[in-house]
Order: C-alpha cells, then structure tokens, then sequence
C-alpha cells in the first residue's frame, strides 16, 4: 500500500533505534490487516518534544524502548495500572490526541514463556533487577507463579520483590545455594554485546530448571540458552518475548487480532538479513 494523506502513522521512538526489528513486524502486520499505515524508527533524544510532535501530527501510536520507558510516564495523560507498579511504559495509544501508556512486555515475557509450559503456580526465578525484570516479575506473579528475583545488588532485588509478593536474593554462587525452581528467566544483559561467551549464573545452577529463558536477542543462542540445552532443559530465545509484547501493541493500536504469524515471518527475515549483512 503506498502511503497517502490517509495513512496512519506509527512509530518506536528511543535512542540509539536504528536497529530495531519492530519496524518489519509492525509494517507486515498492517499491510496483512489491509490498514493504511506505517511504522517508522524515529532516534529521540528530545523525548518532550517528541511527544509534543507526536500529538501534533495525529501519530496514532508509538513503541517505546531504551532509554525512554521510564521517563515519558510523565508526558502522557493518563498511564494504566500496571504499567504505573512496574514504573515503565512501552506502548503509548494516541486516543482522540490523549496519550495513553501501557506496558505489552509483561504479558509478552509470559505468552513466550506459556509456549514452553504453563506459568500458573510455577517457581520461577528471573535473574535482574532492571527495567525489564520488573516487567518480567509484573507479567508472571500476575499470571499465578510464584517468583523469586535475584540480582547482584540484593537491595535492588528485595525492592523489586517486595513490590510483587516476591522472595528475592543475590547472584552469587553463595547466594544462589538454597534457589531453585522450574523455570529461569534471564533479564540482564548478560551475554550480549562485546561478551556473548558470559554467563550470567555458574552453569551447574542452570541444571536446576526444566525451562530457561533469555530475553537478550543477539546473539540468538545466548551461552545461558547452550548451557540450558547441554542440561537438557527446553529454552525460549529473546525473540518470543519480543514478537508477543508486538502483538500486544498492535492490538492495543488498532483493535484487530495481530497477524501473530506474519509478524512471527518478519520477523524471522529481518534477523536474518541483519545476520547477512553482518557478515559481508
């Protein structure tokens, strides 16, 4: 569909951005919906001025990522419940030009999960104390499982725990002697970046669970997910939580059922031609 004085207009908005795969999900998705709109990458420093653009040129919704989540709570008119307790919104819906926060990463953190096992009742321990751990925490005590948060600095561990019901400890070998449970959730960035070879736990402490997760994406096999696999437990990549929480926008935007399998495709294709390019 080429773009008109109709066309809706959509965007991520963070910095740096330019990377981002939710261009290609989002765009596929509402060229499968037959909807008249477009999802761009905007790099912002600029973040109220940037939602003062936004409410200015009509955009009808946004995505919102590092380092953003946090402080554009306080540009918005009005912020759900659960997104105000995780103190973080990455979805913003432009309703009759008020702007609406939510947060799509919790309940995308437990649909990923949910492909492995069910989450109800289960222990699960999410490693991080950060932003996206309290998604993460927010998504799963709200689903039914019981959690424990363990993160280097105890203190910031206890905190977020003590927010959700959570027990809580710290990462170290010591720490980490009496924890077990049925699934491990890494949210650090442990394993990305210049060190894909790190670990965030001792590797005889992944053989604890029977499902390991990682929310970290590139690399796509983390160490953590190949130690877990070595172990014999079934592993849940970074791409899953990022394709619900997608789904979860795109339906908050527009109302439709997501085309979850064209924008799983995309998806799949963006990570593929980032890794060709990558090695050219």
């Amino acid at each position: 569909m080429i773009p008109d004085a109709f066309t809706e207009l959509y965007g991520i908005i963070g910095h740096p951005v330019r990377h981002s795969l939710s261009p290609a999900m989002h765009n596929a998705a509402f060229r499968s919906a037959g909807l008249n709109a477009v999802y761009l990458a905007f790099d912002v420093e600029d973040l109220a001025g940037a939602l003062e653009g936004a409410r200015a040129l009509g955009v009808k919704g946004m995505s919102v990522t590092i380092p953003h989540k946090e402080a554009v709570m306080a540009h918005l008119d009005e912020v759900d419940e659960t997104a105000r307790r995780i103190g973080a919104v990455n979805t913003v819906v432009n309703r009759d030009n008020r702007l609406f926060g939510l947060n799509t990463d919790a309940v995308g953190a437990v649909r990923a999960l949910e492909e492995a096992l069910p989450v109800t009742e289960k222990r699960i321990v999410v490693l991080g104390a950060g932003g996206s751990a309290r998604a993460v925490v927010a998504g799963l005590v709200s689903a039914g499982a019981s959690v424990h948060v363990a993160n280097r600095t105890v203190e910031k561990a206890r905190t977020l725990a003590s927010s959700w019901g959570a027990s809580w400890s710290g990462l170290d070998a010591e720490a980490l002697k009496g924890v077990s449970g049925d699934v491990l959730v890494n949210t650090t960035s442990v394993g990305m970046g210049p060190k894909p070879d790190a670990i965030p736990v001792p590797p005889e402490f992944v053989g604890r669970f029977q499902v390991v997760m990682d929310i970290v994406y590139a690399p796509l096999k983390t160490m953590l997910l190949a130690v877990a696999e070595e172990h014999g437990a079934a592993t849940v990549n970074g791409l899953r939580m990022l394709l619900h929480q997608a789904v979860a926008q795109f339906e908050s935007w527009t109302g439709k059922e997501a085309p979850k399998k064209v924008m799983e495709e995309a998806l799949t294709e963006a990570v593929g031609r980032r890794k060709a390019e990558g090695c050219k």
